[in-house]
């Protein structure tokens, strides 16, 4: 038992991250991407629940160039062909740029294992992203400090989401790394990333 404690111990941490992953994924799509709190029919192990999740919408950039697409677009058709020909193709424009905005749609989801960004599929969710929870070294409040590497950006601001920052290292366990994340609720996030908020 000792052994194999230590064998576990001393695994490489690309081993390790590997396999978080896999469980991470796992656990993820063990749960609907529209339904977070319920575990798939389809499953035959109920899954452990999410530790944190929330929607993240389209950033305000697509937005408001769908916005931009439909308004041109009709403007041109009403220029074009007349209020009638606006009328009429009012219903297709309007379902198009809710699909995009709908498909432009992700999850910010934190597993007993791993954080990603989840978009929904036609069968089942995709992960992208993943930072294993054993590679997070830093969660603060605000933008990161600026002894820390460049940090990406996941999502867009939104009313009533507050930005994070997020250090982390690279899968091999040796590069530093930072994201920045708008959350809905700061201390659940890092609380789910077993990390107290600086």
């Amino acid at each position: 038992m000792a052994g194999r404690a230590r064998r576990g111990h001393d695994e490489p941490p690309a081993v390790r991250a590997a396999r978080d992953r896999e469980r991470h994924v796992s656990q993820v799509t063990g749960f609907g991407f529209l339904r977070p709190r319920r575990p798939k029919r389809s499953v035959t192990v109920t899954p452990t629940p999410l530790r944190y999740w929330q929607y993240d919408l389209a950033r305000w950039v697509v937005v408001v160039l769908v916005a931009v697409a439909v308004a041109g677009w009709l403007g041109f058709l009403g220029w074009r062909d007349g209020a009638a020909a606006v009328h009429g193709e009012l219903p297709l424009v309007i379902a198009l740029a809710v699909l995009v905005l709908v498909f432009s749609t992700g999850r910010l989801t934190v597993s007993d294992f791993g954080l990603s960004t989840d978009i929904a599929g036609l069968r089942q969710s995709s992960s992208f992203g993943v930072v294993t929870l054993g590679l997070v070294r830093d969660v603060v409040r605000g933008a990161p400090p600026p002894d820390w590497p460049r940090a990406k950006r996941r999502g867009g601001w939104w009313p009533g989401r507050t930005r994070v920052a997020v250090r982390h290292l690279a899968p091999d366990g040796e590069a530093d790394r930072a994201f920045t994340v708008w959350v809905r609720d700061p201390q659940a996030f890092a609380d789910a990333l077993d990390h107290p908020l600086d």
